[in-house]
């Protein structure tokens, strides 16, 4: 199936080019993944589009800075090996970001031609160009690593990124992970069939070979006292926002009852979706009730579906108000998951273990400070969905452990860290990105912050006397 192709009347105007995906009747049985990109014709015909603007847009839509039009020009001429180490000078997951970043509101957002036929595909050639390249781990190694020790706690994408900028600068790089493997939120919260682990670990590879040293296992604050983490000469704190947030409605206790961060752990890390040849279970629901509607919400309801359930979303505003991608909706809706819109819920049912969620139906009033109408209840329309698993997705923060222990660290209202716009927090030598400051965000946005980081702390190490801490 070839999909997300767009011609406009007249002559000379070209289709936009699309990802062929797998069937959904193939794919809804397994987790492999649902786009299999472009084909090298394809890809070359989609980047023979581009403009090459003399004032490029897009770069500054990419909160990485990768120079766009100058990786689609390799791939156009079929030097799609030229093409990856351009990407390369910029970003060192590439392959990551050209299958989950949110190019429709960055990149191609901002591209020329988004207004007149449709933007070229940035996205789909960035994953060509990281999948089709060729080039050797430890290319990019450092001749010295002379520089600063530097510790970078977290190896989501904020911390990855920072690991690698910093050790490219020839600083001295540990990176904490508490998890058993590294990768945060790409590991353990990215479905297999939107991001597979086997490309993951290969970006994340290329990241260590520059020589950053990787401590999994270990959770900084308790494996690691504060006080040991005070001997580095500076601390890139990228934690996340892994705690889940619930909606604090009667019944939240009940036997199946998830949220989304631990339903998309236990099969996305834990592999429960093979118990019990993998050790960690996860409940089995044959209906299932997610609650939320961003990429997190889809994930966690087509994880769902493939373990067998009948999936039924429910979200408090219109369709149109989702947060999530129009891709990962249009992938939800294919696969059978089922929308229940302009409700929320307000009990879960069940005792011992859930029977049903009770909902109220939501009129839509003036706009929010979001831009979107602000839901209230209607009274007397409630009603209850029959279900046996809840999960629910309506949001994320920042686990307190580290945060809490960091003496003189401003924090925010949501107990992230207050940092300014170069990522120095109010405690000397420390500073963090992505979302343990924004809260909830996205992977290139986390990456951008990781990247502005890391010039900001070799810039501040340049002016600090060696041994000084």
């Amino acid at each position: 199936m070839r999909l997300n192709t767009t011609t406009r009347p007249g002559a000379g105007v070209r289709e936009r080019n699309g990802m062929a995906e797998r069937p959904v009747e193939e794919r809804i049985r397994d987790f492999e993944e649902v786009d299999t990109g472009m084909t090298p014709g394809e890809a070359m015909e989609e980047a023979a589009r581009c403009l090459q603007c003399k004032k490029p847009a897009c770069i500054n839509g990419c909160p990485v800075g990768i120079d766009i039009p100058g990786f689609i020009a390799e791939i156009a001429e079929g030097r799609f090996s030229e093409a990856r180490s351009r990407i390369l000078e910029a970003n060192l997951l590439p392959a990551i970001c050209g299958r989950v970043c949110p190019q429709e509101s960055q990149c191609e957002g901002a591209c020329v031609l988004a207004g007149k036929e449709r933007a070229i595909n940035i996205g789909a050639l960035e994953r060509f160009a990281a999948d089709n390249g060729v080039a050797e781990l430890g290319e990019e190694r450092p001749v010295s690593l002379a520089g600063r020790r530097i510790a970078v706690v977290g190896s989501g994408p904020a911390g990855l990124t920072a690991a690698a900028e910093l050790a490219r600068r020839g600083h001295k790089i540990t990176l904490f992970e508490s998890l058993h493997e590294p990768g945060g939120v790409l590991v353990y919260g990215i479905p297999e069939f939107r991001l597979p682990k086997a490309i993951v670990s290969t970006e994340i590879e290329r990241v260590l070979a520059l020589g950053v040293e990787l401590r999994t296992n270990t959770l900084v604050g308790n494996a690691v006292p504060v006080d040991d983490l005070m001997t580095f000469d500076a601390v890139f704190v990228a934690t996340g926002a892994g705690l889940p947030v619930f909606m604090g409605i009667p019944g939240e206790e009940t036997n199946g009852v998830y949220s989304a961060n631990e339903f998309l752990t236990r099969v996305n890390l834990m592999r429960a979706d093979c118990f019990p040849e993998a050790g960690t279970p996860v409940k089995r629901g044959s209906r299932v009730v997610v609650t939320g509607a961003g990429n997190v919400a889809m994930d966690a309801a087509r994880v769902a579906r493939r373990l067998g359930a009948r999936v039924i979303l429910v979200y408090r505003r219109r369709e149109e108000d989702f947060p999530a991608r129009c891709a990962e909706v249009r992938h939800a809706r294919e696969e059978g998951v089922e929308f229940v819109t302009c409700a929320a819920p307000v009990r879960i049912h069940g005792t011992p273990s859930v029977t049903g969620v009770e909902c109220v139906r939501m009129e839509m009033c003036e706009l929010d400070a979001s831009g979107r109408p602000e839901p209230r209840a209607i009274e007397g329309s409630s009603f209850i969905i029959d279900a046996d698993c809840v999960i629910q997705a309506i949001g994320t923060s920042p686990n307190p452990l580290l945060v809490r222990l960091l003496s003189g660290a401003a924090t925010g209202r949501k107990g992230n860290l207050v940092v300014d716009e170069d990522g120095r927090t109010t405690v000397p030598w420390i500073y963090a990105g992505g979302d343990i400051a924004t809260g909830a965000a996205t992977v290139i946005l986390a990456m951008g912050a990781g990247k502005r980081a890391a010039s900001v702390i070799d810039s501040d190490l340049a002016s600090r006397p060696e041994g000084e801490i």
